[in-house]
């Protein structure tokens, strides 16, 4: 008898649970769906086909990298008499003999696999993957977090250490106000990309090379897709609303997980609630940096949610710490 009213407490509070969980779906869905009307629609640009490349290797490394300089040159060419100059100015750089492109495609949003450094001879690699919003047009941007980490790689690494950086922007990321941001569907897409080219940096750096993954925002989502299995070190989750699993465990994966969230990020008023809805998943579930979900929680400092690559930072230092396997000066909040 004494104990009814608990019961009806317990009810009343899991109805109170359910009613706030739906109110922050529904918001979630609402502004996905209403923001994205007041957008531009860009026009598509013309650009070639991707080219044909033998399965890469180290021996194969510098003809992936002319084939796709070629075809970056070619793209541009195509943009420039489209009178995209944004496009053929992106393109036109890419093209250039100092840039190292395992893939590149130019048409629509833009893929593009860059790498920084000596791929062949790489003791340590890191993997970008970005998240929303990332494309040919801004590539600039991710391209400028890649070389900070590659140039903060350089300073930090012990003599005789020799490291590579590769920016995969090899998926068709989500717009930030749109449904797809919100679900896990382009993370779906991309898990199979990013475990091509796992093993396709296996292939050519051998089983000696550690490889990280470092995956922002939405990449984090990538990442967890990907994770199951895949032959990688560490998995490194900043800024991110989720991974679509609840626990670290959960990813199925022998890498370290570890996650950090700049004290300026928005990203921290994101609800880490997952639900099926309209006969999609919404949501991403348990925040990373959470006890609950059992990441190796470091430190990030005062960065936002576009910061975590800048020079300086708190953030930039222990993420090269991590690829750099130097787990005990990792630092932590």
């Amino acid at each position: 008898m004494g104990s009814a009213p608990q019961y009806r407490r317990d009810d009343g509070g899991r109805r109170r649970a359910g009613r706030w969980r739906r109110a922050a779906l529904a918001a979630l869905i609402t502004g996905a769906l209403v923001l994205p009307l007041s957008g531009a629609v860009r026009p598509e640009t013309p650009a070639p086909a991707p080219a044909s490349l033998a399965p890469l290797s180290a021996s194969t490394l510098d003809e992936a990298y002319a084939v796709n300089r070629a075809n970056a040159a070619e793209a541009a060419r195509m943009a420039a008499a489209h009178h995209d100059r944004d496009r053929a100015a992106t393109d036109r750089q890419l093209a250039h003999s100092r840039r190292h492109l395992l893939r590149f495609d130019g048409r629509g949003s833009g893929r593009v696999t860059e790498v920084l450094g000596d791929l062949a001879r790489a003791d340590r690699v890191a993997v970008l993957v970005p998240g929303s919003d990332t494309s040919l047009d801004t590539y600039g941007r991710f391209h400028a977090a890649a070389a900070a980490l590659h140039r903060q790689l350089a300073r930090q690494a012990p003599a005789g250490t020799r490291t590579a950086v590769v920016a995969w922007l090899g998926y068709e990321t989500p717009g930030t106000v749109s449904t797809t941001v919100t679900t896990t569907g382009r993370a779906e897409q991309a898990a199979p990309l990013l475990r091509a080219l796992v093993a396709d940096l296996r292939a050519t750096t051998g089983d000696g090379t550690r490889i990280s993954l470092l995956c922002h925002s939405y990449g984090s989502v990538v990442c967890g897709r990907a994770a199951a299995g895949l032959a990688v070190d560490d998995i490194a989750l900043v800024g991110s609303p989720g991974t679509g699993a609840d626990t670290a465990a959960a990813l199925h994966t022998r890498a370290r997980v570890w996650a950090a969230r700049g004290a300026d990020d928005w990203v921290e008023h994101v609800p880490h609630l997952s639900a099926d809805l309209f006969g999609t998943s919404v949501g991403f579930g348990t925040d990373p940096v959470s006890p609950a979900f059992g990441a190796r929680a470091f430190a990030a400092g005062d960065v936002g949610h576009s910061e975590y690559f800048s020079p300086g930072s708190t953030s930039l230092t222990n993420l090269a710490r991590i690829v750099l396997g130097e787990t005990k000066a990792v630092t932590h909040d």
